[in-house]
């Protein structure tokens, strides 16, 4: 049995008490980690991020620098996120009230970005709450996200649109016709139907 690994946090990292950070997490300069957060064993939380409380995030994540995640996002397991990247929680945003009083927590309800297992974020985009993006699912960086991703969608652009599909190693996949679908790097084989792509067969 493999002993656990405790957490490292670097000394500038900002951890509020009732987070929760797994086995082995990385937390590393000038983060922010907020009271109720999860962090998975494993993830690693880069320089200046911020984690609003509720957050959840999976094992083995990656979130690169400056990334913003805001409340209630859930992030599962193996997800990246490139550097930057904002995860917005707010359908209306306003400072204020239609009176210019100071709106507060109480005034809106926030939604959150959900990010299946194995996908990636890459620098840069925008993901507009509410949307999932589906496992295996790569956006381009850059993109900002206003609908939701399929499983196995290579998406770019503002808005993001699907131009193409990746393989579980984020490899563009080639079209071999009749609706199949071959990862030039693993060999595994896709389907593509009316329900979206699926693995058929495994290198």
């Amino acid at each position: 049995m493999t002993e656990e690994r405790a957490p490292r946090i670097a000394d500038s990292a900002q951890v509020e008490d009732g987070a929760i950070v797994g086995a082995g997490a990385q937390i590393w300069h000038r983060a922010h980690v907020r009271s109720g957060a999860e962090i998975g064993g494993g993830t690693v939380i880069g320089s200046g991020v911020y984690v609003g409380p509720g957050v959840r995030m999976g094992r083995n994540c990656k979130v690169q620098n400056l990334a913003l995640v805001y409340e209630p996002a859930v992030l599962e397991d193996g997800v990246f996120v490139g550097p930057a990247v904002v995860f917005t929680n707010d359908l209306n945003p306003r400072a204020v009230n239609p009176d210019m009083s100071l709106k507060s927590a109480d005034d809106w309800h926030a939604v959150g970005v959900t990010v299946r297992a194995g996908a990636a974020i890459g620098a840069r985009s925008v993901c507009v709450a509410p949307v999932e993006i589906g496992p295996w699912a790569l956006v381009a960086a850059g993109s900002t996200v206003v609908r939701d991703v399929p499983a196995f969608a290579l998406v770019a652009g503002s808005p993001a649109r699907r131009i193409g599909w990746v393989g579980r190693v984020g490899v563009r996949l080639v079209d071999e016709g009749n609706g199949r679908w071959r990862c030039p790097s693993s060999g595994e084989l896709y389907v593509e139907d009316s329900d979206g792509l699926r693995i058929e067969a495994q290198a």
